[in-house]
């Protein structure tokens, strides 16, 4: 069984290497990431997508958002993030800026959105790299 454990564990490391060295050259460009709830949707866009402060966009295109919030976990290293609130520039549309993402690697980022249709929290998964 340990023979498995460490077979597993190199072939998730060898996929996460040839993830980063696929999207390296991707990397300066932004992110556009959807997801798809029972309540909302939502697009995700991820200007500048490296390590440290970033300014994400959030896209609500289904369901009538009044609020949006952002938090995100590495769990392969057990990290997370604290939520960051995102403002309302128009209706549907949100911009949350801080520092969701403090390393490389692959990250699943949480969107919690709230409004009449009640609470729902959706999730995409990305690469960060520098």
């Amino acid at each position: 069984m340990k023979r498995w454990h460490a077979v597993a564990a190199a072939a998730l490391v060898a996929a996460a290497v040839a993830l980063y060295v696929v999207n390296r050259s991707a990397a300066a460009e932004p992110i556009n990431l959807t997801t798809t709830g029972t309540r909302y949707a939502a697009t995700v866009r991820i200007a500048d997508p490296v390590p440290g402060r970033v300014t994400v966009e959030v896209t609500v295109s289904k369901g009538n958002a009044d609020t949006v919030a952002l938090s995100a976990v590495m769990a392969e290293m057990g990290h997370s993030t604290p939520e960051i609130s995102a403002t309302r520039r128009e209706p549907g549309r949100f911009v949350a800026v801080g520092e969701l993402f403090p390393m490389s690697g692959v990250w699943e980022l949480s969107i919690r959105l709230d409004g009449p249709a009640g609470e729902e929290q959706l999730a995409v998964k990305t690469l960060i790299a520098k």
